[in-house]
């Protein structure tokens, strides 16, 4: 087998933004009752998670994933190829979708508390995304991301509480958290990001 390194990753990327656009079209069907501020403010949480979960796949992520993928030749390429991209997507584009679910349901009820199964869905679906994200930074670079790791933890962790809580409440707290993380990340590592996103790329 012979590998185009920039097409495999492209291919992976344009299914993640798929899937994200279909959590921004679930904000949009959810959303049947009046347009009120509680729905309003539902969708523009729902809509920054999304941009969040976005970031952190688009930022660096896919960027340093591919020099990687490039820069690695023979069975070694195609094994990161097959872990990292055909293993290791899967549950970030079913984290995605859980999400989907989950936005949507608490577009339809947003000051009531949400059932067991959506509330799994928001809060556990964003956690499986980034712990994907910790798992594809293992494979690639060899390294854990404890900030994502602990974040996936957390929302895990208020799964209980979601049920309980109004569900705009649920969302905002995911969104404090997803947007938390980023605005972390952005200026704790601020000088390494410029250098990944500025560096030249390799040669193919």
């Amino acid at each position: 087998w012979h590998l185009s390194p920039g097409h495999f990753v492209e291919r992976h990327g344009l299914i993640v933004i798929i899937a994200l656009g279909e959590s921004i079209v679930a904000i949009g069907a959810g959303a049947t009752s009046d347009l009120d501020a509680g729905v309003i403010v539902a969708a523009l949480l729902g809509f920054a998670v999304a941009a969040c979960l976005w970031w952190a796949y688009f930022d660096v992520v896919a960027i340093v994933a591919e020099r990687r993928l490039t820069e690695t030749e023979g069975n070694a390429q195609l094994a990161m190829a097959r872990d990292s991209y055909s293993y290791l997507h899967l549950p970030m584009v079913a984290g995605i979708i859980l999400f989907a679910v989950g936005v949507k349901k608490t577009m339809g009820h947003v000051g009531d508390p949400l059932e067991t199964v959506p509330a799994v869905a928001l809060c556990g679906g964003v956690a499986l995304y980034l712990l994907a994200h910790v798992l594809f930074r293992l494979r690639n670079m060899h390294s854990l991301s404890r900030r994502r790791l602990v974040v996936s933890i957390v929302l895990v962790a208020i799964i209980p509480v979601a049920v309980e809580l109004p569900a705009l409440a649920t969302l905002a707290l995911v969104a404090a958290l997803c947007a938390g993380l980023i605005a972390y990340e952005s200026i704790r590592y601020a000088e390494a990001r410029n250098r990944v996103r500025h560096a030249p790329e390799p040669a193919t």
